[in-house]
């Protein structure tokens, strides 16, 4: 099973992160590594990211998972279960003013061994996402 994750330690609030990761129309301003995110943020909704990484491709996520301010799961994939994707970004506040926040992203599905070998490594984009989301953060806590 093929997976990617990064983490990253921000000084802002939870909230403030939290903001940034459900600001679909404004991901473009501080994510590098997407396009577009069209769609409404938020529990049980479809969003669609255009990355960069795939040029032309759109990747239809619906939130499966939404625990404000803590925990969000985007789960993509095929019909019937063949190939899934999810996402899961989770925010754990410290005590020191800092919040730890992670995201990982697994892939399943009886056909994720034939699919997995096309997917590219994801894991310098994982580390720039949480590299951008904490410049961002940092920025507005400023």
């Amino acid at each position: 099973m093929r997976s990617f994750q990064s983490s990253i330690s921000i000084h802002s609030s939870a909230d403030r992160i939290w903001a940034i990761l459900t600001d679909a129309p404004a991901y473009p301003t501080w994510n590098t590594t997407v396009d577009r995110v069209e769609g409404r943020i938020a529990a049980g909704e479809t969003v669609t990211v255009h990355a960069k990484i795939s040029p032309g491709r759109a990747f239809p996520v619906k939130v499966t998972e939404f625990i404000p301010g803590t925990k969000m799961v985007w789960t993509g994939g095929m019909p019937l279960g063949l190939f899934k994707g999810v996402r899961t970004f989770t925010l754990d506040p410290r005590g020191d003013g800092t919040v730890e926040f992670r995201m990982a992203e697994v892939y399943g599905g009886p056909l994720a061994g034939l699919i997995g070998r096309t997917i590219p490594d994801l894991q310098p984009a994982f580390d720039e996402f949480a590299a951008a989301l904490k410049a961002r953060a940092e920025m507005a806590a400023a």
